[in-house]
């Protein structure tokens, strides 16, 4: 009988080995999910769990299959901590093709560093790569994180680009007195809702979802895949209370947090009146502190709710020199102070394929800081953290968005600036001096203002040769030199780059007694944009722009012109281009003109075929090619 129940058992035991392996093998997917997935969600329960306005733990249990290469970024764990964010545990399970486990990653396994230079409490990041080299594997993360706060509720990110789903549940558990918020973006899933006690619980799951495709050039991920956002209605952190029901009320609390950090010594004081003494307004006032600040200190790069929200006091910056996005906003808001001039601290999110964040949801969906000062006619905005961003202008990374100003009156949210294509320029001239065996030598002298000046000065300031060889090459568009030598002019509104090239071979190509010149020896629009049918999300540039060029080539003695391209305009409801040719005898010179303009960075999935057709007919012009003759 002994043996009977001993032989019984270990049936069962194979029987479950049996089945937890065959559980994660790829053949077991639909079709359906499975067709276009780099990554397949197996599998995936998030518990989070609110136990006082200040207590929060989350827990996850997830198995990611990785069809191949492109799925690798789905191999790697990686969690921030700090003082309010306690990673408490974390294990990875590693399953080969069949579904036998091959390894298992513990805590203490991981690799865990600091970040943030000292300006993140206790911050750190814990991260771990899978590494393989033969698919489909499988990955199994489990963790637990521990809030020592509640102004930040993760969300339930569904699936991302290439990620198809099997199963998975997000379940929020708060209590009653408590409650949250919740919006669904991108899906029409609804919670089940039950009460236990003094708590109330959502739970949302989802079944069997194919992979949504990557579409390059689209929004941020925040506004492109199906989640469900959470937000507290109360909440605290720091030890004091705060109310995010209202935009109004979320910025009470945060005004609270920056009162008495203002306090910088007399001396400092004394030293930036004197420094703005002779300016004739205020704008000028705040003119040279903005450029005292992008010549004297460093921005540290944190994003805001890693970094918290409170910034340090303005002594701590005034003393380090450096600091991060909030850190040197509040340290300009506290000198203007000083210097008697009214200044918001603004919270916003940031990048160029960044949304607004949206008005009728009060909640943290801000990663970045800056500053606004008001006025009845002309409010500046600064960027505080750029040393290359022109004083008053904000630039892709934060323009056309929705800031939350921290006034004394509570939270404000307003629009900030949206740049026009004038105010990014790109704007060249180049001479060419073609010999006869097809070598020359070019230069060309680049204006550049707004988004492209920031670009330049980083890449042809900053950046080594080799670096610079490849901006020029590949972003610029240059036709590959043998040598080059870069001169920089930086003044107030824009950049001057000189640059001036040699070539063993100019012409594109040759043939008998003909040379065959590209129109311009750079390409006015380098790169290609990405396929058109069935366009779903809206495409970004980076911004709206005007670029304009003037070539000439000064040709070698005995060659004529002997073929120059139709003048050409083109033009669409985002964008014109036009060019046009002539050959000067006398000077023995053909010269090349063109104009590209983008009126809007944002193009409407809608509009987006027509877009790309303007672009495409644009690259399909700048083909052509001018054609010179030996006589």
């Amino acid at each position: 009988m002994r043996k009977f129940l001993l032989l019984h058992c270990l049936i069962i035991i194979c029987c479950s080995i049996k089945a937890q392996i065959k559980k994660y093998e790829l053949g077991l997917v639909a079709d359906s999910i499975k067709a276009g997935a780099s990554v397949i969600k197996r599998e995936e329960n998030i518990f989070f769990e609110v136990t006082d306005i200040d207590r929060a733990y989350l827990t996850v249990h997830k198995v990611l299959t990785i069809t191949g290469v492109k799925g690798q970024p789905a191999l790697l764990f990686n969690e921030y901590s700090n003082s309010f964010i306690d990673l408490t545990d974390a294990e990875i399970k590693v399953f080969d093709a069949t579904g036998k486990q091959t390894a298992k990653i513990k805590k203490r396994d991981m690799s865990t560093v600091a970040i943030g230079d000292g300006l993140v409490e206790e911050g750190k990041v814990t991260f771990f790569k899978v590494a393989t080299e033969k698919y489909p594997i499988s990955v199994e993360f489990n963790y637990e994180i521990k809030f020592k706060g509640t102004l930040i509720y993760p969300n339930y990110e569904i699936l991302t680009a290439g990620e198809g789903v099997e199963n998975s549940n997000f379940t929020a558990k708060v209590p009653t007195d408590l409650d949250l918020r919740y919006k669904e973006k991108n899906t029409l899933i609804k919670p089940e809702i039950t009460v236990e006690n003094k708590y109330k619980i959502y739970r949302w799951s989802v079944n069997n979802i194919p992979p949504f495709e990557y579409e390059p050039g689209s929004v941020s991920y925040s506004s492109r895949y199906p989640q469900v956002i959470l937000a507290p209605n109360r909440f605290k952190i720091y030890n004091v209370e705060g109310d995010m029901t209202s935009w109004k009320n979320f910025g009470f609390w945060e005004s609270s947090l920056i009162k008495g950090l203002a306090e910088i010594p007399e001396e400092r004081k004394a030293f930036f009146r004197n420094m703005v003494k002779d300016a004739k307004d205020d704008k000028e006032k705040i003119k040279l502190v903005y450029e005292y600040l992008q010549k004297n200190f460093r921005y540290v790069s944190i994003q805001l709710g890693i970094g918290g929200f409170k910034p340090f006091p303005a002594l701590f910056t005034d003393q380090k020199k450096y600091g991060d996005c909030k850190g040197l906003s509040f340290y300009t808001y506290s000198i203007l102070n000083i210097l008697g001039i009214k200044s918001y601290m603004a919270l916003i999110n940031a990048e160029y394929d960044k949304e607004p964040v949206d008005p009728g949801f009060p909640c943290n969906q801000f990663n970045h800081a800056i500053l606004c000062v008001p006025a009845q006619k002309d409010t500046m905005w600064l960027e505080c953290t750029s040393r290359t961003n022109d004083f008053g202008v904000l630039g892709s990374f934060t323009e056309n968005r929705n800031a939350l100003l921290i006034t004394e009156d509570g939270g404000q949210l307003v629009a900030t600036p949206k740049s026009k294509s004038s105010e990014n320029i790109f704007a060249a001239s180049t001479i060419v001096a073609l010999k006869e065996d097809g070598s020359g030598i070019a230069k060309i002298r680049i204006e550049v203002k707004g988004e492209y000046k920031q670009e330049f000065i980083h890449y042809l300031l900053e950046e080594k040769k080799d670096d610079q060889k490849d901006f020029l090459i590949n972003k610029i568009g240059l036709k590959q030199p043998d040598d080059f030598t870069v001169s920089k002019n930086d003044t107030a509104d824009k950049f001057l780059a000189v640059v001036e090239c040699e070539f063993e071979k100019i012409p594109e190509f040759t043939v008998g007694s003909k040379m065959f010149l590209r129109k311009r020896i750079y390409k006015l629009f380098a790169a290609p944009l990405p396929k058109s049918t069935g366009r779903k999300f809206d495409f970004y540039f980076k911004c709206p722009f005007e670029k304009t060029d003037t070539t000439l080539y000064k040709l070698p003695p005995g060659y004529i012109a002997d073929g120059l391209p139709e003048a050409k305009k083109i033009s669409c409801d985002y964008g014109e281009y036009s060019t046009k040719y002539w050959y000067n005898k006398e000077e023995n010179t053909v010269y090349s003109s063109a104009k590209l303009l983008l009126r809007n960075n944002k193009i409407p999935a809608s509009k987006y075929a027509e877009v790309k057709s303007f672009f495409d007919n644009v690259k399909n012009d700048e083909a052509q090619n001018i054609v010179v003759k030996k006589q």
